[in-house]
């Protein structure tokens, strides 16, 4: 028997489909010429971005993950109830994730708006992810953990 969906989880529904449209972009960069990821990297004031095969490497394979992640996103919004363990299990890794992303970003010594964005969002959106997975009623099931 489906659940009425309730306000806590329209929101996490529509906050994780919009966090993972956003992830699914990056697809595009996983086949971007060299030339344009060279012009947003001089775009976004850090110079030529280094020819080395492991800049390009390292550059779409981050990219291919961050749309693998928005596809898994998109997938657990489709039965919130059934993928909460999941879902506190992502906001829990975000939020480290985001931490982790904040210490690397200062430690290469990126750009303070680079800094001050990427780590800190990332655990924004974690947190949102596990504060309202949590508020979600759990799923009915005899072996549910969480």
């Amino acid at each position: 028997m489906p659940r009425e969906m309730t306000k806590h989880g329209q929101f996490l529904k529509l906050f994780l489909r919009i966090i993972g449209s956003a992830g699914l972009l990056a697809v595009g960069a996983v086949v971007m010429p060299y030339s344009w990821m060279n012009a947003i990297h001089g775009w976004l004031g850090m110079g030529d971005l280094p020819s080395e095969p492991i800049v390009g490497y390292l550059a779409r394979s981050a990219s291919m993950f961050y749309a693998l992640f928005g596809g898994l996103l998109w997938t657990v919004s489709f039965d919130l109830y059934r993928h909460r363990l999941v879902l506190c299990y992502l906001g829990a890794a975000v939020i480290l994730f985001g931490a982790v992303l904040f210490a690397i970003d200062v430690v290469e010594g990126l750009p303070l708006y680079w800094i001050l964005f990427e780590g800190p969002m990332n655990t924004a959106f974690g947190i949102v992810i596990l504060v309202w997975s949590r508020r979600l009623k759990p799923a009915l099931s005899r072996d549910s953990i969480v």
